[in-house]
């Protein structure tokens, strides 16, 4: 949907809404199916922080110009200003929760993500995690040890990205 809104074979106003809501659902009944899988529960927990943030304005990710910048696509500011985005929208001072939007600038990949987005990544890592030692016999203190481990890890990795 975002690309063919990109290309202007979509509208926004409802091509980014039908989307969201479509991967919400989607995203949600497969959590629900691994809900045995306690990282998940980070990746619920990024889930409803996104959605949180996208539903208070109005259907689209706020995006933090500095953001953008510092990650290397100050080029989209003159594209998401002019709301062609079915996706993201230019943070500006009518934005609703502003601190849950795509404020994390990671240059070497030229993204800009969310806490949310933080949230789901470590969720995903510790679903690996959590099979690698489950596949290895290891009992749950040592997962746990090595859950936490992992997520400090990318956090470090994250803000010296951040502030990079």
């Amino acid at each position: 949907m975002a690309y063919g809104t990109y290309r202007g074979l979509f509208q926004p106003q409802w091509a980014g809404p039908l989307a969201k809501g479509l991967v919400l659902l989607l995203v949600g009944y497969g959590l629900y199916q691994n809900r045995h899988l306690k990282s998940l529960h980070l990746v619920l927990l990024g889930l409803l922080l996104n959605a949180l943030v996208i539903f208070a304005n109005g259907g689209h990710m706020p995006v933090s110009l500095a953001a953008l910048e510092r990650a290397g696509l100050g080029e989209l500011e003159d594209f998401l200003r002019e709301r062609r985005d079915a996706v993201h929208t230019l943070m500006d001072e009518t934005t609703r929760l502003p601190f849950l939007g795509d404020v994390i600038p990671l240059p070497p990949l030229q993204k800009a993500i969310s806490p949310g987005d933080i949230l789901i990544l470590l969720g995903i890592m510790g679903v690996v995690v959590e099979g690698a030692l489950r596949a290895g016999g290891f009992r749950l203190p040592l997962r746990l040890a090595a859950l936490r481990v992992l997520g400090y890890l990318l956090l470090v990795l994250l803000l010296l990205a951040w502030r990079g």
